[in-house]
Parts: structure tokens; C-alpha cells; sequence
């Protein structure tokens, strides 16, 4: 792996939090409840799933009871969601991963406990969803499971008619740039591109674009800051083997 811990140490600077933007209409607590009744009542009596393919695999922000791999037929990852917040500032834009279409998406569901549903449903709304423009990028999505069943699972930032949705899709060499220098109150971008190979490799699953990503996050690093960005390969750098065959 050519993006290092290193490297994404060099990408952390200290950014305050600029709040919501002006142009924003917050989620209010009686949104959210409604939001969770409604997918409540869609779900009904069958198991709940949530499709884990970014930050949520390593950070999912809600409580679950199992987790196996599953691929979603006919989307894709990209990093062509404009944040100027968390992970990005006004000055100094990032970009955030998204399902976009075409392809494959391999990842993870989790499994919410029956009788949490309400609860947990409400948590990953919290944690995903916070303006009123982000209403129609969250839905239920048919996929695959090792065994060959097919499941319905709860996805975030699937299409959906944003604003804040890069149209048409940046190619990789625009968006390395982009990720290698964005930081935001809650750190870097180069730190989430990071956190997410690593943890997809811990589960046998190497997304080919992730993987190329990684390399021209890591040229652009070190055309930042030098010497700097050199440094002996620790151990945590050092991915586990690919045990999939099965590449994005």
C-alpha cells in the first residue's frame, strides 16, 4: 500500500467547525421521526440490514448483531460527493464516497436486532442524514450475500438529486488532489481514504479504483511535503493479502 499512516498524519491540520451552510434546511427531530416510521413500516417483520461500503464499515455509528460480506449489483464507489464541512472546509472543499451507477460494489451488511430496529434505524439516520437535500440519497438495495441470497439493505448516499452530488464523475487523477489536501473539523480526507482501504482489506475485499486512488493520494502527498512524507513501513501499513478475486 503506497498511502501510509505517515503520509495521512502529514494531511491532519487543526480547522474549526463553519456550522451548517446558510443555504442548508436542517433535519428536525420530528423529520427524523418521521423518517424512521417510515422505513419501520417498509421494512414490516423482515430482517434489517445495513450496506456498509465507506466509513460505515469502520465507524457505522449504530449497534448490529451481525456482519457478513454482500455485493450491490450496479453501483459503484466514487468520491463525488462535495462536502465543505467534517471532512473539508469553505476554503478547501473535499470530496466524500458515494454509491454512483454502474458496476459492483462489494462491502458488508449488518444486521439490526428485531426488536432495535426503531432505535438503530434512527441512529444512522442521525449519523448520515442532517439537511433536507440529502432526503433522496438513502434507500433499500438488493444485495448479494456469499452464500447467493439476495437481501434488501438499508443504503445511504445512493444517487439522489443533491446538490452537493459532482456531476458528471471526477476521474481519479482530479480527484487525488482534491482528497490529498482537503481537512475538515473532523480530520482529513486522505484519513478517510485511508481508514476505508485498510478495513475493506481486513475483510478480504480490494476495490481496484480505491486501490489506484490510494497511489495518487500518496504521489500527491509526497509532492506536498517531501521528505516528510517518507518514513519506514510500519505494520499497519501493511495490508493483509487479497483473499477476493472479485474486484470492483
Amino acid at each position: 500500500m503506497s498511502l501510509t499512516q505517515q503520509m495521512v498524519d502529514l494531511c491532519f491540520r487543526e480547522e474549526e467547525d463553519p456550522g451548517l451552510p446558510a443555504a442548508w434546511t436542517p433535519l428536525t427531530d420530528a423529520d427524523y421521526t418521521a423518517l424512521t416510521e417510515r422505513l419501520v413500516e417498509e421494512i414490516g417483520d423482515e430482517p434489517l440490514w445495513i450496506f456498509a461500503y465507506g466509513s460505515l464499515i469502520w465507524k457505522p455509528g449504530f449497534a448490529s448483531i451481525a456482519c457478513k460480506r454482500a455485493t450491490a449489483y450496479g453501483w459503484h464507489r466514487s468520491f463525488s460527493l462535495r462536502i465543505e464541512r467534517g471532512r473539508g472546509s469553505p476554503a478547501q472543499p473535499g470530496l466524500m464516497m458515494m454509491l454512483s451507477r454502474g458496476g459492483r460494489c462489494d462491502g458488508l451488511i449488518y444486521r439490526v436486532a428485531d426488536h432495535d430496529k426503531r432505535e438503530q434505524i434512527e441512529s444512522a439516520l442521525r449519523r448520515e442524514l442532517s439537511n433536507k437535500d440529502s432526503l433522496s440519497t438513502f434507500r433499500f438495495l438488493p444485495v448479494r450475500t456469499e452464500d447467493g441470497g439476495t437481501t434488501p439493505a438499508l443504503t445511504f448516499w445512493a444517487g439522489g438529486d443533491s446538490p452537493r452530488i459532482v456531476k458528471p464523475l471526477q476521474p481519479l487523477e482530479e480527484v487525488a488532489p482534491i482528497l490529498a489536501r482537503a481537512c475538515g473539523h473532523r480530520g482529513s480526507c486522505a484519513e478517510y481514504l485511508y481508514n476505508t482501504v485498510v478495513h475493506l482489506a481486513e475483510f478480504g475485499i480490494r476495490d481496484r479504483n480505491l486501490w489506484r486512488l490510494q497511489e495518487l493520494v500518496a504521489k500527491e502527498v509526497e509532492a506536498i511535503h517531501g521528505e516528510a512524507s517518507q518514513a519506514p513501513t510500519n505494520a499497519a501499513d501493511t495490508l493483509p493479502p487479497d483473499t477476493s478475486e472479485r474486484l470492483n
